[in-house]
């Protein structure tokens, strides 16, 4: 009965001594929270590392109010509390239980203050208490934040979280923010070079070289080569992810260059036609998609996502419609006079402009990316759009598509017999003027889905045209006029090209000096790179 009597006593007794400290614990953590109110600015942060360091989790909407400026003292006795409102009060809550312990004026509390480095210090501090979360989302927030807001007093919970963590990525991300805090801390040298190689092989990028340069002003001389070291192998890397992302950015632009002339190459090379009209093509083919998303929104929202499929053929017959009226009714007069057809085809732009900004106005309208064109993705140090690279894949596609058209069909036969010698082929029967008339509703056809392909990167506006009629002129010229496979070859390497000097020069004065090269280019090679094979084009 003793023993029995004992073992109870001795359990009661723990029990006790817990309740005891915990109530202490409670009350120290109390003690520290109002100390909040009488701290000068630049004391603070040291206030709430200690409470960090407490390990208990009741801190957290304290130091989450203090960060958003919400923690308040009363004037009378110097008491931290939470608040809400309660009319033209506010109500108290007790910051440790969260219990509404009272209601005071507004007048009779006072907002305790804060700053940009108090805040970063609440973040690391916050982050640190998180660490050990059975939420994995919230773990991984609280690595960031400790990542974002380094800080040696947390290399203990840190190390605590990793070894119990058993998710990988979080565990990576842990590591990496314990190797920034190690920068900033007493550890020896071996362990600081252990962390910069971390930063250098799990951050990388600008954002390791921005912590390492803060970290080299006062580095131990024993690491600081191995800071220089890194930083270096970050800038190599960083300067061929550059290059890689400008030669993506130039094959993008070359895309849309190829897109927008194709059409062109082919009204050019087989009727020798100087059409001024082709960027309104481009510009109806956008305005056709413009108008078939249209009636889907308000018809059939959930095609919405196909909406550039219907769009497609839509464009191709409207502007090939549009073409084939303009040549049978205004160019085939003008044949071997191209000042004339110049003229005649640049005043049906202004009319087709003026036409457009009649039925649609003048003001720039809304057309959306379909769900599988939106969005990013990462791959290695670039960034790859969907809608850019769609529009890569689309312009390949049509360019393979009417290589077999021109290769592979009577049509194409037809078109190339002309191309070389007119006279020749009509003399074999084939009839010109409607190779002509069926290559220039081809041509504008292209350009219209071209439009389709430009509506998702570009405004769609009357002069979205005038923004690409002269550099397809200059990409048909410098590839090769009527050779498809020159047009290729000439819309990438402008395009390219045009990027790597837009850094460096600018965009106009890039322009400019594209055009300069194209033109001393033409001195040596009249032809283009690719010129065409043929009796009458050789006389």
């Amino acid at each position: 009965m003793s023993r029995a009597f004992r073992t109870i006593f001795l359990a009661m007794s723990l029990l006790l001594s817990a309740a005891a400290t915990v109530a202490w614990a409670q009350q120290d953590l109390k003690t520290q929270i109002n100390a909040l109110a009488s701290a000068k600015l630049p004391d603070i942060p040291a206030i709430v590392q200690a409470l960090a360091a407490a390990g208990d989790p009741s801190v957290v909407p304290v130091l989450e109010a203090l960060g958003e400026g919400d923690l308040y003292f009363r004037k009378s006795d110097k008491s931290v509390f939470l608040t809400k409102p309660a009319g033209a009060n506010l109500s108290l809550i007790d910051p440790l239980s969260g219990e509404v312990v009272g209601e005071e004026p507004k007048g009779a509390l006072t907002k305790i203050r804060v700053n940009n480095n108090l805040r970063r210090a609440i973040r690391s501090a916050l982050g640190g208490l998180t660490l050990l979360s059975p939420d994995r989302n919230v773990r991984l927030q609280a690595a960031d934040a400790v990542l974002k807001s380094p800080s040696a007093e947390n290399l203990g919970l840190l190390e605590a979280a990793i070894a119990k963590e058993t998710d990988a990525v979080v565990k990576t991300r842990m590591e990496t923010a314990r190797s920034v805090s190690v920068l900033g801390s007493d550890l020896g040298a071996d362990e600081k070079k252990a962390a910069i190689e971390t930063i250098r092989d799990k951050i990388g990028g600008r954002d390791a070289i921005g912590i390492l340069m803060a970290a080299a002003g006062k580095a131990d001389p024993a690491v600081k080569p191995d800071i220089d070291a890194a930083i270096a192998s970050i800038q190599g890397n960083l300067a061929l992810w550059d290059t890689l992302q400008n030669i993506w950015y130039g094959m993008s632009l070359g895309s849309v260059l190829l897109l927008a002339a194709i059409g062109l190459a082919i009204t050019f090379g087989v009727m020798g036609i100087i059409n001024m009209a082709h960027g309104e093509m481009v510009m109806l083919g956008a305005y056709s998609t413009f108008v078939v998303q249209d009636v889907i929104r308000d018809n059939y929202p959930g095609l919405f996502d196909v909406s550039l499929a219907i769009a497609l053929p839509v464009a191709f017959l409207v502007t090939g419609a549009v073409g084939l009226i303009i040549e049978r009714g205004v160019i085939r007069f003008l044949y071997g006079r191209p000042l004339e057809t110049l003229l005649a085809t640049w005043g049906v732009s202004l009319i087709l402009q003026q036409l457009v900004r009649t039925i649609f106005g003048p003001t720039n309208q809304e057309v959306g990316n379909p769900s599988w064109m939106a969005g990013s993705f990462p791959l290695g140090g670039m960034t790859i759009t969907w809608n850019r690279l769609w529009i890569v894949v689309f312009s390949l596609s049509v360019f393979f598509a009417l290589l077999m058209l021109m290769k592979r069909s009577a049509y194409g036969l037809q078109m190339r017999a002309v191309t070389q010698n007119r006279r020749m082929a009509s003399s074999m029967g084939i009839r010109t003027p409607w190779v002509d008339a069926l290559t220039f509703a081809l041509g504008s056809g292209i350009a219209g889905i071209a439009g389709v392909a430009l509506s998702q990167i570009d405004n769609v506006s009357p002069n979205l045209g005038q923004s690409y009629i002269i550099d397809s002129f200059m990409v048909v010229v410098f590839g090769g006029v009527g050779n498809l496979w020159g047009t290729l070859v000439g819309a990438l390497s402008l395009g390219v090209l045009n990027k790597f000097l837009e850094p460096t020069v600018g965009a106009v004065l890039g322009k400019i000096l594209v055009l300069v090269l194209i033109i001393l280019f033409i001195q040596k090679r009249p032809r283009g790179l690719f010129a065409l094979k043929g009796r009458a084009i050789e006389a």
